[in-house]
């Protein structure tokens, strides 16, 4: 199995077709509880927004989900850990965000590659995948990271005042933390699984309630 970092180009570009916007997940009609968290008055400005989505990344769901999607990458056998990454998820819709996301990632994979993956929690399937692919999980991860917060700023955009500008000056600030993060879930275990975003976590369950909503998390 590859564990370096180093990927041939058709490699890389298969990982980034994985997770471009393109790539028929329906990641666009999910918020991770931000919608909530901006309804209710959490995050204001673009400052609000970054800081948010590097907690979101350091301390909740990214950093899990990497170390979930490295750890189904070593895995002869990702079911336990599909059940696991369901389990995790703090709330009704966030688990229905992995699920449905990670159903649709695996149908369209197995359709284009052929690959034996079979429908799982969305960290999971990548993980998978790319082990499938003998693609090096690092590389993976850190990207994994990186489309998880730009779905998160383009869900911003048609939440809060937000220019392009602004989006992708975002984003650039966050790679360093997406970097890193993906380096260090590529050496952990599960037993580093844990999230300390409370405010988060607590928007995504209020979220259902939500009078006017236009994402379903």
């Amino acid at each position: 199995m590859i564990t370096g970092i180093a990927m041939d180009d058709a490699r890389y570009l298969t990982l980034t077709q994985w997770l471009s916007p393109a790539y028929p997940v329906g990641a666009f009609a999910w918020s991770h509880g931000l919608e909530r968290s901006i309804g209710r008055g959490d995050l204001r400005d673009a400052q609000d927004l970054a800081d948010w989505l590097s907690d979101v990344l350091d301390q909740g769901a990214g950093r899990s989900d990497a170390i979930l999607l490295c750890a189904a990458h070593a895995a002869d056998d990702p079911a336990a850990l599909a059940e696991l990454a369901a389990v995790l998820a703090p709330s009704r819709e966030r688990r229905m965000e992995t699920l449905h996301q990670g159903a649709a990632f695996a149908a369209t994979t197995r359709a284009v590659w052929g690959l034996d993956l079979p429908d799982m929690a969305y960290p999971v399937a990548v993980g998978r995948a790319a082990r499938l692919m003998a693609m090096a999980v690092q590389p993976v991860a850190q990207l994994w990271l990186q489309s998880f917060a730009s779905n998160l700023v383009q869900a911003a955009q048609r939440l809060m005042p937000l220019g392009q500008t602004q989006a992708q000056r975002i984003l650039a600030d966050l790679a360093p933390l997406c970097l890193r993060i993906g380096t260090e879930a590529s050496h952990a275990s599960l037993d580093d699984l844990g999230t300390a975003v409370f405010a988060v976590d607590t928007a995504a369950m209020q979220h259902n309630n939500q009078y006017s909503r236009i994402f379903r998390s």
